[in-house]
């Protein structure tokens, strides 16, 4: 008994020293990115062999780009001018070879990229922390799709307090874009910690947000379905039932199975729907199929480019102008289109807001700076789910 005694303490002891070697603790004096109180980040990577690096992001000024200048012992650093309150993405780019920061263990994906993050506050990144207020629940819940043949995932965020009482509430669904997933909206769009804060502050009434998967050729997010790791995270266009309307003609199997599970207020005056981008282009198709579902409609620099589909051999998007009308009909209490000023989809939402004028649907437009971005989207939140349910 001794003899394995022994023997079993020195293998679980080898596993130990292999778990740590794995795991490769980065700890030391090095700090990156740094942000300083005028609002200026500072990076730093340690690269000594290198002969050029660079940190690409996403804030504005200079296209995201910075050139890092070397020191003494071998630490490349650059300081950003003044950034805007947000949440941003980087990554070093060392002699073409680009990579997350060594140092920073925080990153987010976005589609098949892997991105350091960091937050510069003192404005709208302020309403996406963690702060001391009651925190609501995310739930991931499969629904069966029978226009699909298939289980289909998607997440739940839940108020403080759900559950605790009857009460039921109004239900807000948000698409993600092209590329995104089901997750998109919590990881990139932090929209559980600005639901939190924004309820905590009275900013918003308490609801029930929807994120479903809107790929419909997929059943959840790269990693969580029965293809495990052998789907990787790409583009939606490169996946079947792309702009083939199926997805917008079966969404109220979505409808339908919240209204069943949750406690929700089940009529259209407690509906809201948005989209960004490809997600803007379903809740435009869902809103106008179904224009007794939804009375609050946000498209986020959506993508209504409608030059590369034949509209009306699709039953989703045929004679879409006399659904606009239909729409307006129904009355909506809220119709929001927002797009950055920089983004290439503008042409195309101010083609769509001219039909709407002619089919009579009332809107509202807000113009944003900027191109097609997060942080854009993270804002148009802030702005839209105020509106909500008033």
């Amino acid at each position: 008994m001794k003899r394995i005694f022994v023997a079993m303490a020195a293998l679980l002891a080898s596993l130990s020293m292999s778990a740590q070697q794995n795991i490769s603790f980065r700890e030391g004096k090095l700090v990156s990115p740094q942000v300083n109180s005028d609002r200026t980040v500072t990076f730093r990577v340690k690269a000594p062999k290198a002969k050029s690096v660079k940190v690409l992001a996403d804030w504005e000024q200079n296209d995201g780009q910075g050139t890092m200048k070397k020191g003494k012992d071998g630490v490349w650093e650059y300081t950003t001018p003044q950034l805007t309150s947000e949440m941003f993405t980087y990554r070093f780019d060392v002699d073409g070879v680009v990579s997350v920061d060594p140092v920073n263990p925080f990153t987010r994906r976005d589609v098949g990229n892997v991105f350091s993050i960091f937050y510069v506050g003192g404005g709208a990144a302020d309403e996406y922390q963690v702060k001391n207020v009651a925190h609501g629940q995310v739930r991931t819940v499969w629904y069966h799709s029978n226009a699909g043949n298939a289980d289909r995932r998607m997440n739940v965020y839940l108020p403080a307090g759900y559950g605790k009482t009857d009460k039921k509430y109004p239900v807000f669904y948000l698409l993600h874009g092209s590329g995104g997933d089901e997750n998109a909206w919590l990881e990139l769009g932090n929209i559980s910690r600005i639901m939190d804060n924004l309820i905590a502050e009275g900013k918003c009434e308490p609801m029930i947000v929807v994120m479903p998967n809107g790929n419909f050729g997929k059943q959840a997010a790269a990693g969580e379905t029965a293809e495990n790791l052998n789907y990787k995270p790409m583009m939606t266009k490169f996946l079947p039932h792309y702009k083939d309307g199926l997805y917008e003609m079966a969404f109220p199997e979505i409808v339908n199975y919240v209204d069943a599970t949750f406690n929700t207020i089940a009529d259209k005056q407690h509906r809201a729907i948005a989209g960004l981008s490809m997600g803007g282009m379903h809740t435009l198709m869902i809103a106008v199929n179904y224009p007794d579902m939804f009375n609050y409609v946000g498209l986020y620099s959506a993508g209504v480019d409608f030059t590369q589909i034949n509209m009306e051999a699709i039953p989703a998007y045929a004679n879409l102008d006399g659904k606009l009308s239909k729409l307006a009909q129904s009355n909506p209490k809220l119709f929001w289109i927002a797009c950055g000023n920089a983004d290439r989809l503008m042409p195309f939402n101010k083609q769509l807001m001219e039909r709407m004028n002619k089919d009579g649907l009332k809107y509202t437009f807000h113009e944003s700076s900027r191109g097609h971005l997060w942080c854009n989207w993270r804002q148009y939140s802030l702005l839209f789910i105020p509106q909500l349910f008033k």
